[in-house]
């Protein structure tokens, strides 16, 4: 291998080499022909072009050539360094960043807050904890644990971590607080089911009198989605629309998913009417808004146009879609999608796919086309629980025991630790009268320690999240509600309302199946009114953990 022994260059920016190398730009082959060029002329002992070429050559994605073009330099400063771990750090080449900083310590160059600054948002990238600790302890001996762009990037590293503590502790050491680092707190509470602690931080940042940028309105508007903090989301996007914030794709789609999340999916169409540039992710968004929402006609109708408009699908786009024409029973266009995907898009069917067609099959009572599929068209590696649970579920809804019992015998045998799985199979013996099987199942979940998880629901009250479970007796007006739900249960029964107990979890003790009873059969059958205690409203439709649409 060819060394180069560079010297300190009569500064080069104007030079014939320079210029070709601007002119080449990110593109190996012209790069390639640039770089024989500086050997031929001899230019080759220039740092600063060598330093140029090799960020151009990874930011072409040759990180191969990087490699070796910086193997090849033998004396290489801190701007070098610098340069590559930031431009690896930026195109994707996050492990690359940390091997050129390791080079970087042997070859005892001092680091500066732009060689941590990349470092750390590589090993962010990488959710590389030990590595990131390890730099974080060379930050605080370089005595650059007060420089606010390295705080920011731990800040973000320990976010993405899952290190809330420590990326708090850090934030509130800093004294310059930037945008970045609030963004990166506030992100870290939502990406790890922290939402109402993202909210409670972005109220606390506005009262501050700090401005929140795009980021911070995407990152806030994903937490709204998963609140179903509607008032909120609404509140963000009169923002959006009065500081003049442009609806971008990002922004835009993050505004579509808040409303359909939240049911309102009127509001999410104008938003995607709106938008001024439309991508596969905004499309596939709404698509999946309409069918999580019920309105399956609509979201295949959105995906033909989709079509039409020269966008093409991609996975995740045939899931939404699938899942819609699952939701409604559109068997036929379901079908015709799912070929689609070969013959038209060269995209191979997944797992994801394949739950969604046993699911529309099955939820259609086609039974026996959805049982067929799974074994003349899944391969053994494909047939995950996922896929198996959607044909369980199917022979539940449509009381084919045998069926199902098969099937979840098969899906114990995969997935035996599930306790979601015993709990289908409980409830299709116990429609099939075999209390006998019921028995044997409780006692096999008590036996192997298993508990079904208790579902819960969100609701919003005056910009306020609650949240509640089955049976939950902690919130402060819960006298008031179950007293509610007791009148409301007589008025039921007055009526002629009777629920049926086989359709209750038979896993559940006495107390608890007496709620059940209460919960999934009477407020399913009708359209409840909202009550109110105090100021409060509530609708008791949402108030116990339950999805009714299914």
């Amino acid at each position: 291998m060819k060394h180069y022994n560079v010297a300190p260059p009569p500064s080069p920016p104007h030079s014939s080499a320079y210029q070709s190398l601007l002119r080449a730009g990110p593109r190996v082959k012209p790069l390639q022909q640039v770089h024989a060029h500086i050997i031929v002329t001899g230019s080759h002992r220039s740092l600063t072009l060598l330093t140029k070429l090799i960020t151009l050559v990874c930011t072409a994605g040759s990180i191969a050539y990087a490699r070796h073009l910086f193997r090849a330099i033998s004396n290489p400063d801190s701007f070098l360094f610098n340069s590559l771990i930031k431009v690896s750090s930026k195109f994707g080449f996050s492990l690359d960043s940390l091997l050129f900083y390791r080079h970087m310590l042997l070859a005892g160059i001092p680091q500066s807050s732009y060689t941590f600054t990349s470092v750390i948002k590589a090993c962010a990238s990488l959710s590389a904890c030990k590595f990131g600790r390890a730099i974080h302890s060379h930050v605080l001996v370089s005595g650059y644990d007060s420089d606010p762009f390295v705080q920011a990037a731990l800040v973000t590293f320990y976010a993405k971590s899952s290190e809330l503590i420590i990326a708090r502790n850090v934030f509130d050491r800093m004294r310059n607080r930037t945008i970045v680092a609030w963004n990166s707190m506030i992100s870290g509470y939502e990406q790890n089911g922290f939402s109402n602690e993202a909210v409670e931080f972005f109220y606390h940042m506005q009262s501050l009198g700090i401005e929140p940028d795009s980021a911070t309105l995407v990152i806030i508007l994903s937490a709204c989605s998963q609140l179903g903090a509607l008032s909120l989301g609404c509140s963000v996007h009169d923002y959006i629309i009065k500081k003049g914030f442009e609806i971008n794709v990002a922004l835009g789609t993050s505004l579509i998913n808040m409303y359909c999340r939240c049911g309102n999916v009127i509001k999410a169409r104008e938003v995607f009417d709106q938008m001024l540039e439309l991508n596969v992710i905004a499309w596939t968004a709404m698509i999946c808004g309409y069918g999580s929402n019920g309105y399956g006609l609509e979201a295949v109708d959105l995906f033909n146009q989709m079509i039409n408009k020269g966008t093409p699908p991609n996975n995740i786009t045939f899931v939404a879609i699938l899942s819609a024409c699952a939701h409604s029973g559109l068997v036929s266009e379901g079908r015709r999608i799912f070929s689609s995907m070969h013959t038209d898009f060269s995209l191979g069917a997944r797992v994801e796919h394949h739950v969604c067609m046993v699911d529309m099959l099955g939820r259609a009572g086609l039974l026996n086309d959805a049982y067929q599929y799974i074994k003349e068209l899944i391969s053994d590696e494909e047939r995950s629980p996922s896929v198996l649970t959607a044909m369980l579920g199917a022979c539940k809804m449509h009381k084919n025991f045998d069926l199902g019992a098969e099937v979840a015998e098969h899906l114990l045998a995969v997935e035996p630790e599930n306790p979601g799985h015993y709990v289908l199979l409980s409830n299709i013996y116990a429609l099939a009268g075999r209390m006998d099987r019921v028995e044997m199942i409780r006692n096999l979940m008590i036996k192997r320690k298993l508990k079904k998880q208790v579902g819960y629901s969100t609701i919003e009250i005056d910009q306020k999240t609650h949240l509640f479970s089955m049976g939950d007796k902690s919130h402060k007006e819960s006298r008031q509600i179950y007293g509610y739900l007791d009148d409301l249960m007589c008025r039921i029964r007055e009526a002629g309302y009777v629920p049926v107990p086989g359709l209750v979890m038979h896993q559940l003790e006495e107390e608890e199946t007496e709620y059940a009873l209460r919960l999934l059969e009477d407020l399913s059958a009708f359209h409840l009114p909202s009550m109110s205690f105090g100021s409060s409203w509530y609708s008791p439709l949402f108030l116990y953990g339950f999805s009714f649409l299914t």
